[in-house]
């Protein structure tokens, strides 16, 4: 596709899933003030005003697509208990955001209570979530333990949360992290569409 052809394909895509979804996914906006379908600009330009570290990857695999990762060179994101940001937009349009929260200082204990602090407060901002795993496996010494919730209000946008937790039997010590997962499977998959239906140069 030309860069003229795929700019259109992209916002004409954009602008058909806004018509018939903007109140679908109104109940369910990424955090930190962003929106489903927002060029990476936004991001980029609140993690440059906070002097954050950027890593942007672009995987061949899949046309169109790129990854923004940004966290602080150490402590965690301004005004947040998050200590990273994982955007990933396809045809320069957002619709996944993930929000990491691992903190060295902290316990696996004190992380753990962080997640169901934050698990609670989403159940009190979305409805209640639905648990989706739950398991413990163990391998060369170190045992695993992962815990997940997700709510989906309407089919196609979703959240996840899940908590993985690493235990080394040998020296019994043990550490926890955590993500939330906005996704918009919807929007990503009209922009897929669009990139499918390029014409054969």
């Amino acid at each position: 596709m030309t860069g003229p052809f795929r700019a259109w394909a992209c916002c004409a895509a954009f602008l058909l899933l806004g018509a018939g979804q903007v109140s679908a996914q109104a109940l369910l906006e990424p955090p930190f003030g962003l929106h489903w379908g927002e060029a990476p600009e936004k991001l980029l330009g609140w993690a440059s005003r906070h002097a954050l570290d950027v890593t942007i990857a672009l995987p061949s695999a899949q046309a169109g697509l790129r990854i923004i990762k940004i966290q602080p060179r150490k402590g965690l994101l301004p005004g947040s208990q998050a200590a990273a940001l994982e955007g990933r937009f396809l045809g320069g349009r957002l619709y996944e955001l993930t929000v990491h929260y691992f903190d060295p200082e902290a316990t696996a204990d004190t992380m753990a209570a962080r997640f169901e602090v934050l698990r609670k407060q989403l159940g009190v901002q979305h409805g209640a979530f639905a648990a989706d795993q739950q398991q413990r496996t163990v391998e060369d010494k170190f045992a695993t333990k992962t815990l997940a919730f997700h709510r989906e209000p309407v089919k196609g946008l979703f959240v996840l949360l899940a908590l993985t937790e690493v235990e080394d039997l040998l020296r019994q010590s043990r550490e926890a992290r955590f993500s939330l997962i906005y996704r918009n499977e919807n929007f990503k998959n009209e922009m897929q569409k669009a990139f499918d239906d390029e014409p054969t140069p």
